[in-house]
């Protein structure tokens, strides 16, 4: 039977010659993770069953990462309490303030997922991984709790949707813009519980951070995971990174998708998602010089060390925008201190942005950055919900690193582009 990526990784992992869209099955895991809002539930319906051992304490991955560190006491108990459970049930990969980072950029960095991996984590954006080949979604914390005590999930298998990726993208447009812009066009349930596969020469012109911003946001398309076709990018990452083998999955030829797309990358211009839907994008230009109080570079779609270039490139010798707060959070340990090695976090600092250690912080109306009534921010996050970063009277706009930066520096949504033509 002909099979997608996805649908072959799932049949591997469930130890059968072939799977089909809709079957259910039950599949052995390849890591189990979760953080600092989700674990705590998870534990505790670990605790509940009567499981007395993890499956492997080297494939489960704990990561405080949301609000650490700790910004109050409901903050820290949680940490508290996965942090003795890190330490009773010797969890090898348990990631604490000084040494965390975004999960979703720390486990790939930590070489802790790999190609043909099955992951799941108790995090909605876990999809990230299918940028290095893996199938990687987010379930519910109680599934996490089995996955922990068994290293089994039952899934159904997703159908598959195709995006062919062709040409080059132009200068400031990177994967986020991308992503916007087949989110945008298909909408945020276009990929509702199916596969999205990325495949076409295009793919030689995205970066590896690029792919893990698209598989990352793939879930904003309703998807149950994003994957990316490995090639030579990928295996140079992998060959640097990764702990184990990795298996290089490719889609049968006559394999059956839904639905195919082309995407010319060529004409993709920088996208922004207005509030409040990561589908309600419009092109940079149709933008009409929304005025934003707020500038968030980082989380666990754009924090990676090519998106803080792009952000150093574009603010170096400027300053931010009287009004404007410009909030800067490198995603992990390393990523700041390259990123410190580089220089790039003195450009933020003369620019007048405040640098953070590593957190999700604002993303998810957590802290570092919360908005007020009325406030307007634009943000290389994933989500714009109502009241995501702050009050529910508040507004996100989503846009990529380069476009977030040059909005800082004019005051309003702003394509670096315009950035040229001003005196300074």
């Amino acid at each position: 039977m002909s099979m997608t990526m996805s649908q072959k990784i799932l049949a591997a992992h469930a130890g059968i010659e072939s799977v089909e869209a809709g079957q259910l099955i039950d599949a052995k895991l390849d890591l189990v993770l979760a953080n600092d809002i989700t674990a705590p539930v998870a534990i505790r319906e670990f605790l509940k069953s009567g499981a007395k051992t993890v499956f492997d304490k080297s494939m489960v991955a704990l990561v405080m990462d949301h609000f650490t560190p700790n910004k109050d006491i409901k903050a820290a108990a949680q940490c508290k309490l996965t942090r003795e459970f890190a330490g009773q049930y010797e969890i090898e990969n348990f990631f604490d303030v000084g040494e965390m980072g975004i999960e979703h950029a720390l486990l790939p960095e930590k070489g802790l997922v790999t190609g043909g991996d099955l992951v799941i984590g108790a995090d909605s954006h876990t999809c990230t991984y299918g940028a290095l080949g893996a199938f990687s979604t987010g379930v519910g914390s109680t599934d996490m709790a089995a996955g922990m005590a068994r290293g089994v999930c039952w899934f159904k298998v997703p159908a598959a949707m195709k995006f062919v990726l062709t040409g080059a993208p132009s200068r400031w447009v990177s994967g986020k813009d991308v992503i916007l812009h087949i989110i945008g066009m298909i909408g945020v349930d276009g990929a509702l519980y199916k596969s999205m596969e990325f495949t076409g020469e295009g793919l030689h012109h995205l970066s590896m951070d690029d792919r893990f911003c698209m598989a990352n946001m793939a879930v904003e398309a309703g998807a149950k995971n994003g994957i990316f076709e490995i090639n030579s990018q990928t295996r140079a990452y992998m060959e640097e990174h990764s702990k184990r083998p990795y298996v290089a999955y490719s889609a049968d030829t006559d394999a059956h998708y839904d639905e195919i797309f082309e995407i010319d990358l060529s004409a993709v211009r920088p996208t922004v998602a207005f509030p409040h839907l990561p589908g309600n994008t419009r092109t940079i230009d149709e933008c009409g010089g929304v005025r934003i109080d707020q500038s968030v570079i980082g989380s666990c779609t754009n924090g990676r060390i090519e998106d803080l270039r792009v952000a150093a490139e574009i603010l170096a010798g400027r300053k931010v925008a009287k009004g404007v707060r410009c909030i800067v959070i490198p995603a992990t340990q390393c990523i700041w201190l390259e990123a410190l090695e580089k220089g790039y976090l003195r450009i933020f600092v003369e620019a007048g942005c405040a640098v953070s250690t590593p957190t999700c912080g604002p993303c998810l109306g957590g802290h570092m950055g919360i908005l007020a009534q009325g406030e307007r921010a634009v943000s290389t996050t994933n989500r714009n919900f109502v009241g995501r970063m702050g009050h529910t009277g508040s507004e996100v706009y989503l846009a990529s690193p380069a476009v977030a930066a040059a909005s800082a520096v004019k005051g309003f949504l702003a394509s670096p582009d315009e950035l040229h033509t001003d005196s300074d």
